[in-house]
């Protein structure tokens, strides 16, 4: 294959990227670095607050205590360790830095290996649009590097991941000699022997001498290695190929292909024939656009790309040394300007939260959250279009659709007016992915809020006086009187059960597929009522009525409770009781029957979403799970949230449901084709109040119309 042109050192670098030398892009570059320093701060004090005993676990699997290396043969005896001859040799030396000065020399060469690869991979990324302003890459970079799982997961076992990734990044991104580029890459192959796939990755790009030294110094390495720990290297070559079966391959933890295929339940010949038949079919693809994006100029998406096929193809691949997927977001995939942060950000989120946080704890979804990391690595090698540079959309993604602001009775409203409404329909994956790690906060925020059982008695106390106060104390009348009318217990306890989640899940639905203009609106009013809600949990634990002893209240959900034990017993392991004010059972549903009142075309759908939150009131009273006073505050809390997306964003923008069945509008000449309200993807018609919204009439200078991109303005081509 023909040789690719070298810019700016790298095999094929375009350069990095220009940054706005304003007064803004310095105050945007300070404040990055202080975050950036709060990150490695914290990193290093969660890391020091730790026993000794605790941390830097994996040292020990290569050197026993006090640095003294294993005796010869002893390395893969427990089989523990699953790194190569030649990282035990060269890193044993380096084991007294975790052990003196509290491990501070270690943490702080490790820290700055992050860096340095933060420092590389944004120099290398493809130079945006000619007057784009974008955010500093480097501080970004390393912030996300050290948010990182495998980043985390480094400084706390003590491992030495992050080194090879930046000897491969210096050698294709930096380095334009051959025989250079080639001993680095070759030094990271001997850390992780898959990484010889970057040796094939130069020879198809046609850097046949770099790959030669690569397979080279790699070969030296393991002589080296093989010559002085004789009986680990031939443990680890000869009787475990390439730590074939080494580490108990079957964990979670090893996020390869031999490990997805040992936990389907596969094993011996038929395993083995399995994965190489997967793993030709990753390498093969994987390597093929790997190169085409090397010769497109995207060198920082063809080494990620590598680095994705060889932590897959490789029979140990600990969560520690993939960090090739977090390089992915290099890579433009989308034509949309509301679909380009789609990929960016589900990588970020697989990367940086734990895989309980995306996907729940269902057996159905339990191959999914179990492999999450080796599906993305395999889906960047193999599946997700990246776009071309050539391709238009890579410097100017199609437009976004946004509705004009509309006019409010308030002075000054809306506070925010960048916050422009988008009428189109948010990307699925992305959606669902940002609602389950929203509902993952709002458990872990629930249970933390929870406070003492005297301090929520207490105000339950004080809730039940003002009730007496305001004459209305009607729990117990009511709880007692479900409890003696059998069909009418049973019948709001299933209700109290069953349609907290299931109906605004529902609702939210329907807005997405029916009235994607209205969805964005009643979704970040129900986020907004939602963090109100946390707040009032964590400033206000509430014991309900279920949970006061000396109230004769009647649990008619969870059955009688143990008021002897502080816990109630095991029900407070699974959420925080005292959550009670505001009650969200009740918010929920009261934005529920608000959007349902506001959209429905039709009376009898308006009446129909008014039973819901009618129901769930009489169903929070009558079980004792709440006061009437909580679900006041539910609708206190409803209806801030809707206050707060009208005043910081506008008035909801209006959009006749006819219209959006309009002919299809004549673009005007040259402006291009105007995106659907709905799609974010097809042409086609877009009602008359948002036309001059989405698009730019051609000015009286003949230029082309202006679109908004990605990340601002884009200009017409001069």
């Amino acid at each position: 294959m023909a040789d690719v042109k070298r810019e700016g050192g790298g095999l094929a670098t375009a350069g990095a990227a220009p940054v706005d030398g304003g007064g803004g892009a310095g105050t945007a570059r300070l404040l990055l670095w202080l975050v950036v320093t709060a990150l490695g701060v914290r990193q290093l004090v969660a890391l020091l607050r730790l026993p000794p005993g605790e941390r830097f676990l994996d040292l020990e699997a290569w050197a026993a205590f006090g640095g003294v290396p294993r005796p010869s043969g002893e390395l893969y005896a427990d089989g523990g360790y699953s790194g190569t001859p030649f990282a035990a040799l060269v890193l044993t030396p380096l084991k007294r830095a975790g052990e003196q000065g509290l491990g501070l020399g270690w943490t702080f060469g490790t820290l700055l290996l992050v860096v340095a690869v933060g420092v590389v991979a944004a120099r290398a990324l493809p130079r945006p649009a000619q007057g784009r302003t974008v955010l500093p890459a480097v501080p970004v970079a390393v912030a996300l590097l050290l948010l990182s799982l495998p980043v985390r997961n480094t400084f706390f076992l003590g491992q030495t991941s992050v080194l090879p990734v930046l000897l491969v990044l210096l050698g294709c991104c930096v380095t334009r000699d051959a025989r250079a580029r080639g001993a680095l890459i070759g030094v990271a192959a001997a850390f992780q022997p898959a990484l010889l796939l970057f040796a094939v990755f130069l020879w198809c790009t046609g850097h046949r001498r770099a790959a030669g030294w690569t397979a080279g110094v790699f070969g030296a390495a393991a002589a080296l290695a093989w010559a002085v720990l004789p009986e680990d290297s031939a443990a680890y070559w000869l009787r475990h190929p390439a730590g074939l079966g080494l580490g108990d391959p079957a964990e979670v933890a090893n996020q390869s292909l031999y490990g997805l295929v040992l936990r389907l339940g596969l094993s011996g010949p038929v395993a083995l024939l399995v994965l190489l038949a997967v793993a030709a079919v990753v390498c093969h693809v994987g390597l093929r656009r790997a190169v085409r994006y090397a010769e497109d100029g995207q060198t920082l998406l063809a080494v990620a790309l590598t680095g994705c096929v060889a932590v897959a193809v490789a029979p140990v691949s600990w969560q520690h040394q993939l960090l090739w997927v977090l390089l992915t977001v290099a890579g433009r995939a989308g034509r949309g300007a509301s679909d380009r942060y789609v990929w960016p950000v589900a990588v970020v989120l697989v990367m940086t939260l734990p895989a309980r946080m995306l996907l729940p704890n269902m057996e159905l979804l339990s191959p999914v959250r179990d492999n999450i990391l080796l599906l993305t690595a395999v889906a960047a090698a193999c599946c997700v279009p990246f776009l071309r540079r050539a391709e238009r959309e890579f410097a100017r993604p199609r437009p976004t659709v946004h509705a004009p602001p509309g006019a409010s009775r308030l002075r000054g409203v809306p506070l925010l007016p960048f916050w422009r409404r988008v009428l189109t329909r948010p990307n699925l994956l992305l959606e669902l992915l940002l609602i389950r790690v929203g509902y993952s906060a709002y458990s872990q925020v629930r249970m933390a809020a929870a406070g003492s059982r005297a301090t929520a008695e207490a105000h339950g106390e004080q809730i039940h006086a003002i009730e007496r106060f305001l004459l209305l104390d009607i729990e117990h009348r009511v709880n007692h009187a479900v409890v003696r009318t059998g069909w009418l217990e049973g019948f709001l306890n299933f209700y109290y059960t069953s349609f907290h989640f299931v109906v605004p899940l529902t609702v939210l639905g329907v807005l997405y597929v029916r009235r994607p203009d209205a969805y964005r609106w009643a979704r970040t009013a129900l986020g907004f009522a939602t963090l109100l809600a946390l707040l009032g949990f964590w400033l206000y634990p509430l014991a309900p009525p279920r949970l006061m002893p000396a109230l004769g209240f009647i649990d008619t959900v969870h059955g009688v409770q143990d008021f002897s034990r502080p816990d109630y017993g095991s029900l407070t392991a699974f959420t925080n009781q005292y959550a009670a004010m505001p009650s969200l059972h009740f918010g929920w549903s009261l934005w529920c029957g608000v959007v349902v009142v506001a959209l429905a075309p039709k009376l009898w759908m308006r009446l129909l979403g008014l039973l819901h939150p009618l129901f769930t009131v009489c169903a929070i009273v009558g079980t004792a799970n709440h006061w009437v006073l909580d679900a006041v505050g539910g609708a206190m809390v409803v209806a801030a949230g809707f206050g707060l997306v009208h005043v910081l964003a506008g008035p909801r923008p209006r959009v006749r449901t006819g219209a959006m069945r309009e002919p299809a509008p004549q673009p005007a000449p040259g402006a291009g084709p105007v995106p659907v309200a709905g799609s974010g993807q097809e042409t086609g018609p877009v009602p008359e109040a948002v036309r001059d919204g989405a698009t730019r009439a051609k000015g009286a200078g003949g230029g082309e119309p202006e679109a908004e991109g990605e990340g601002g303005r884009v200009p017409s081509p001069g």
